[in-house]
């Protein structure tokens, strides 16, 4: 499990540092950073696929995504006495994302390249990476240290130097990962690798999802939910059925679900709903309904991740839904540690009557996002291995 997830210097994200629990809400209100958040998120998973610089340049670059303000807004700029403004910079620009966890933490630091660089001179690259043993980071806990090209991974009480050089561009998760040779760099890129992003469903007419599919035995829904009618198949053959069953019963009572299986290969949903006379195919379902269904298929898969991140999962449903997938999420958080970033004040709700909820309400003060009501004492330790 996550305990500490921190960001600094992305878009709205100053300076952030977040205590986790195994079921987390992010909520607030529109432009708070909600989304920055969960786009921080997504780029820390990128690393261990050796995608994060490609990530950021299809947000329009690391330019665009440091924080737009001061390095510093002094108490007396909050004060209203001196106006909003930039000071000389004192610190490299850098952009930072790193958690810790149960065993072993993590951090990575990219900034830009020294000019003169080329016809790439906006690339960013990755100028430190650590993996620790412990809550927060300290030299003595430090098991990896990558700095710029060179890499040291502590062996006993002395440092071992990668021979072959990363690339300034390429991960250590991605490119020295070797369950022998270097296990912990294996174990954090698996443990990222594990983690599970719902965030768009495509629910159109001319979605995948509503057709029929060729179907394999499938334990994961994917992201994109196109193999939704093979992941029911999956759940009721070595998943749990019943629970499945009920999360049916519960948003709809009298309904029930089942896979239509065609020339031996294709596969589709069929649900059956009180008071008709056949059942609806998946390409007659609203909106709402199968988005449901997707979100039970992700929830109660038979293979849970470390991690699993829903991103406005209310969208499209009816708010008497909410309730039923409140209840999933929760179920849902006894497997795997949960994410969920919502705008809606009845799902919220709902999720806040489980006693281990660990509500992370945000806001906006000169343009910097923060959590409400976290004071000092209520931050995590936390430490950047590049910044004193």
């Amino acid at each position: 499990m996550l305990h500490t997830l921190a960001i600094g210097n992305y878009r709205s994200l100053l300076n952030l540092v977040i205590p986790l629990e195994r079921l987390n809400v992010v909520t607030g209100a529109n432009g708070c950073g909600k989304s920055n958040l969960y786009r921080a998120l997504r780029l820390l998973a990128e690393t261990a696929q050796g995608g994060v610089v490609n990530a950021l340049a299809k947000e329009g670059g690391l330019q665009s995504s440091f924080w737009a303000g001061p390095e510093k807004i002094s108490e007396r700029m909050k004060r209203g006495e001196v106006p909003v403004q930039g000071t000389v910079k004192t610190e490299t620009q850098r952009l930072r994302l790193g958690f810790s966890s149960d065993d072993f933490g993590y951090s990575i630091s990219l900034g830009l390249p020294p000019p003169p660089s080329g016809s790439f001179g906006l690339d960013p690259e990755i100028k430190r990476e650590a993996i620790w043993a412990g809550e927060f980071y300290k030299p003595a806990s430090c098991l990896v240290d990558r700095k710029g090209i060179v890499t040291k991974i502590k062996n006993g009480r002395t440092w071992d130097v990668q021979d072959v050089g990363v690339e300034h561009f390429d991960s250590v998760l991605s490119e020295l990962s070797d369950p022998t040779k270097t296990p912990e760099i294996f174990g954090v890129r698996e443990r990222i690798k594990s983690w599970r992003f719902y965030d768009h469903f495509r629910t159109d007419h001319e979605s995948l999802i509503r057709q029929a599919q060729i179907g394999t035995r499938t334990p994961v829904l994917s992201h994109d939910g196109r193999d939704l009618a093979a992941a029911i198949q999956t759940i009721y053959e070595i998943g749990n059925q019943d629970a499945f069953q009920q999360a049916i019963e519960d948003a709809f009572p009298g309904a029930s679900v089942r896979i239509r299986i065609s020339d031996e290969t294709r596969f589709s949903v069929e649900f059956k709903q009180y008071g008709l006379l056949r059942p609806l195919s998946g390409a007659e379902l609203s909106d709402g309904t199968l988005r449901y269904l997707l979100l039970v298929a992700a929830l109660l898969t038979p293979r849970p991740p470390s991690l699993m991140v829903l991103n406005e999962p209310e969208t499209s449903l009816h708010p008497q839904l909410l309730p039923a997938l409140a209840k999933l999420i929760i179920r849902a958080s006894e497997n795997s540690q949960m994410w969920i970033v919502s705008h809606s004040d009845i799902l919220v709700s709902e999720l806040k009557k489980h006693k281990s909820t660990n509500l992370i309400e945000l806001e906006k003060s000169f343009g910097q996002t923060e959590i409400l009501g976290q004071r000092l004492l209520d931050t995590p330790p936390w430490y950047w291995p590049d910044k004193k």
